[in-house]
């Protein structure tokens, strides 16, 4: 059903039901079920489907990047739905600006990413599109499409020359990626460990 050639770009193929159902059948940290019923999934779900993006696909990316919710990156205040902004920088003392980093209290130390102040406003939103940015080159946008990305953006920018060098999801990761970067480094199977959580989501298993 899918595989890492899969493109991202594509109508739904699975429920808010039967994502949120895959979600909460597994450990998820401290989200509850209305956070992920009520909230994350049918945000996922609808501005995904604004865009033309699967949902599924969206989903199974933040459930891979996140470990189902259960990351530190994940978990609340950081809400990072995809390790937007962590590079692996790491640090004992407070950076001179707190911007684009968080404390980690079970590693007792400063780590670079991105925090976002809410789920369906600010978390989702900067998620779908940048994704979206990935899988469009720039002009090849709708009015829709172009104020997603224009909006995920100002969370964390992104390199003109990436606009458009994943449409599938093999390429996400930087050694398939024509232009030598992507989401994931290296990224090896980062496109087909996403694709497998999808088909599970849809098989239910």
């Amino acid at each position: 059903m899918f595989s890492e050639q899969a493109p991202i770009l594509g109508r739904p193929t699975a429920s808010v039901a039967q994502i949120a159902a895959f979600i909460l059948a597994r450990p998820h940290g401290a989200y509850t079920t209305h956070d992920i019923e009520a909230v994350i999934v049918p945000v996922y779900w609808q501005l995904c489907t604004e865009v033309g993006i699967d949902p599924t696909l969206a989903v199974a990316q933040m459930i891979h990047e996140t470990g189902n919710l259960t990351s530190f990156w994940a978990a609340r205040p950081q809400r990072n739905p995809a390790g937007i902004g962590v590079t692996g920088q790491k640090q004992a003392t407070p950076p001179p600006d707190t911007n684009g980093w968080a404390f980690n209290p079970q590693r007792q130390q400063w780590e670079a990413g991105v925090s976002f102040a809410t789920w369906e406003h600010d978390a989702i939103p900067a998620h779908v599109g940048r994704l979206l940015a990935y899988a469009l080159p720039i002009g090849a946008e709708n009015p829709v499409q172009r104020a997603a990305i224009e909006r995920a953006l100002r969370y964390r920018a992104l390199p003109a020359r990436m606009r458009g060098s994943a449409p599938i999801l093999k390429q996400l990761g930087r050694v398939h990626n024509p232009t030598g970067q992507g989401w994931a480094s290296p990224g090896v199977d980062y496109g087909a460990k996403i694709a497998a959580i999808a088909a599970r989501i849809v098989t239910g298993r």
